[in-house]
């Protein structure tokens, strides 16, 4: 008899634990992964993905005022354009950075654009200008 009080109460425990609701642990690591910035003139390849200054990238970045994108969120095949490396704070730059979510402005041709050095879509920099 003691047997089969101790089979019972197993199987009280197993249909009990079998019908509870299954809880499921969620764990996930990531630096730097989200939704691609919201800039006017575009980001920094590289994290925090602050938003560059107008003057950074030069116009082959930009499809009808749209950044095509730099980094893990480069829309499009690889390619070299230019960029002007004084607005890169790793290289020095300390002025004005636009907000994030604040649109293009149209007023913006790129006339003025002078670039220092041409770039790949991952953030390589080249010694010089991309000459077309």
């Amino acid at each position: 008899m003691r047997g089969f009080k101790y089979l019972l109460i197993a199987a009280f425990a197993f249909l009990i634990f079998s019908a509870a609701p299954k809880s499921q642990a969620q764990v996930s690591v990531g630096i730097g992964i989200g939704a691609e910035p919201v800039c006017p003139y575009g980001y920094y390849g590289y994290a925090p993905y602050r938003c560059a200054p107008y003057g950074y990238y030069g116009p082959e970045w930009f499809n009808g005022g749209v950044f095509i994108g730099a980094g893990r969120w480069h829309h499009g095949p690889a390619f070299y354009g230019n960029v002007n490396r004084t607005y890169d704070p790793r290289f020095g730059y300390h002025g004005g950075y636009p907000a994030r979510g604040e649109h293009f402005d149209n007023h913006h041709d790129f006339k003025d654009f002078h670039g220092t050095h041409t770039m790949d879509h991952a953030g390589h920099y080249r010694n010089e200008p991309h000459k077309h």
